[in-house]
């Protein structure tokens, strides 16, 4: 039996996200991903005005006379998301840790998801998998979702990126509609990305926190990275110190875009403590008008 404490906190989350997805969201989720494909339904003989494109021409030459393949529309489609749960999600400064963001995010994602009827999935990772919930429908099923998302204990704790791309593709059969959220303290997978990309519609979610790259001026402090372990002592009351530090962080975050626009890929970026919704209409509203 679940204990009370997280049926309230599981409810709280579904409340606040179901609030967002019916007053916020309504409608760009379907307009955001319609057009998103056809399936081979089934061949018949080729009638006078059917399209040359659609003739099947290995049935053809076995039957001596055209065929034509025959498609559907998809009515209904999947939805993954790849979550990163390594160490670094649990940093937080602005009354919301990472971890707390994805959360929420996660929760809209999936409650927009079945409100259009469509199938939702989730993949925990750190540097290994954690977690894999193949899509379904339906509130419980959510509420599930949800519930790993608050309360999952990760094993690992650093982040293997190109891992979860190659679990996607070893159990996802069909085209999915991937949202691959993390804060993409990783490196190495950019040839993984570009292979799932051709099988699905990948759309990364960059989360951050804002003093992941801009230290406070509080004197001499140690930092410790929360994936590896190693630790550094910096003297924050140096400007020339904060700048380089600075620095450092946003060229490994400006490395990440690059690599993004090199695929024509156009992440989502969120940060703790800040309005999340705005970024997703955005996004939505983008979409939309691209299809």
């Amino acid at each position: 039996m679940i204990p009370r404490e997280v049926m309230q906190n599981i409810r709280r989350i579904q409340i606040n996200t179901s609030h967002v997805v019916d007053d916020l969201l309504a409608g760009s989720w379907h307009s955001a991903f319609k057009g998103r494909g056809i399936e081979f339904e089934e061949v018949r003989p080729y009638q006078v005005g059917d399209d040359i494109r659609t003739i099947d021409w290995n049935v053809t030459a076995r039957a001596g006379e055209p065929f034509v393949k025959l498609f559907h529309e998809e009515r209904e489609m999947s939805v993954m998301l790849l979550v990163d749960l390594s160490a670094s999600q649990d940093f937080g400064t602005n009354h919301q840790t990472k971890r707390q963001l994805i959360t929420e995010l996660g929760a809209t994602l999936a409650f927009s998801a079945i409100k259009n009827n469509d199938k939702v999935g989730l993949t925990l990772f750190t540097d290994q998998i954690e977690k894999a919930l193949p899509p379904r429908k339906g509130t419980r099923h959510v509420l599930r979702l949800i519930r790993e998302l608050l309360y999952c204990a990760p094993i690992g704790r650093g982040t293997d990126i190109r891992a979860a791309l190659d679990h996607l593709g070893r159990t996802a059969s069909r085209r999915s509609v991937v949202f691959l959220v993390s804060d993409f303290q990783d490196e190495g997978f950019e040839r993984t990305l570009r292979v799932t990309r051709r099988k699905h519609d990948v759309v990364p979610i960059m989360v951050s926190d804002r003093h992941e790259t801009e230290l406070p001026n509080v004197g001499m402090i140690r930092l410790r990275d929360p994936e590896s372990g190693r630790q550094v002592s910096i003297d924050t009351s140096s400007r020339r110190h904060r700048l380089r530090f600075a620095e450092r962080m946003q060229a490994r975050i400006a490395a990440t875009e690059a690599m993004f626009r090199r695929m024509k890929m156009e992440p989502i970026r969120i940060v703790t403590g800040e309005d999340y919704v705005e970024p997703l209409q955005r996004f939505f509203h983008r979409r939309e008008a691209k299809a």
